[in-house]
């Protein structure tokens, strides 16, 4: 069976591309799996400094299996109990995964991207929307709520009255709306959207390691402190990036007005 999640890598820029296109990508077992095995993987190797996330086919991630739900019934093979331990264990593992992620990621948003899928896109640092993409916060359309972390993902995107109106309205927006709000930070034509994607990640993959790691766990968890603590955490990177080979190739590089020679390492 092809993989559930496409893996491709070139010159520190990693394309996860959910490749189920005959459900529109719908998140299964599988899809679940790769991602979080993927993130680890990313994680371990120092020479990753981006990655985009996309989907294959027509459309970015249509979020649960609504053909699945209704063979299930609603969970009638399940105890709450156990429908609670299904979601730790299954989807509720591709938040975490996301969010312990230590490169910047980059949505590359083509076509819908609903109810789980949109919380995926959430997930990623950066989105860039296909003018034919979609969203929709639609859990309430089939009688669910957001289990995957989207209640969390998206105040934090759009603030708290358009996040509630989202899910409580379960509306589609589209790409032009979903860039005025600032759920995506780049609206392109459909034709121009990976490589715009990717254009933006080997800008960001340009720079240092080791410094670019943590200036996303800075920006990441700085939400969750108070200043004096975020403050303080900034000083002991600091000190961690500045004994670095790369930022003293970054200073002299900038000083003699020449391209850095990283060792990315």
């Amino acid at each position: 069976m092809p993989d559930s999640v496409l893996y491709q890598c070139n010159a520190g820029v990693v394309i996860l591309t959910l490749n189920e296109p005959e459900t529109r990508n719908a998140i299964s077992a599988r899809m679940v799996d790769e991602i979080v095995d993927h993130a680890h993987r990313i994680n371990e190797d120092l020479s990753i400094r981006c990655v985009i996330v996309t989907g294959s086919g027509k459309g970015f991630c249509s979020g649960g299996n609504v053909k699945e739900m209704k063979k299930r019934g609603v969970e009638r093979d399940r105890t709450p109990a156990e429908t609670r331990r299904h979601y730790e264990s299954g989807i509720q593992r591709i938040p975490l995964a996301m969010y312990n992620l230590e490169v910047p990621t980059i949505a590359a948003v083509n076509g819908a991207a609903t109810g789980a899928g949109c919380d995926l896109s959430l997930m990623c640092d950066i989105r860039i929307a296909a003018r034919s993409a979609k969203f929709a916060e639609n859990f309430l359309r089939v009688g669910l709520i957001p289990g995957d972390g989207g209640a969390w993902f998206l105040p934090r995107a759009v603030g708290t009255s358009k996040a509630y109106e989202m899910a409580f309205t379960a509306d589609f927006i589209d790409a032009q709306e979903a860039a005025r709000i600032g759920l995506v930070s780049k609206l392109v034509d459909d034709d121009a959207l990976m490589d715009e994607a990717l254009a933006m990640a080997r800008r960001i993959a340009s720079h240092p390691t080791h410094s670019l790691r943590l200036t996303k766990r800075l920006f990441r968890d700085s939400q969750q402190m108070t200043l004096p603590v975020a403050l303080d955490f900034a000083a002991s990177a600091q000190a961690l990036v500045q004994s670095t080979h790369d930022q003293h190739e970054a200073v002299l590089a900038f000083t003699e007005k020449r391209p850095p020679r990283f060792e990315h390492r």
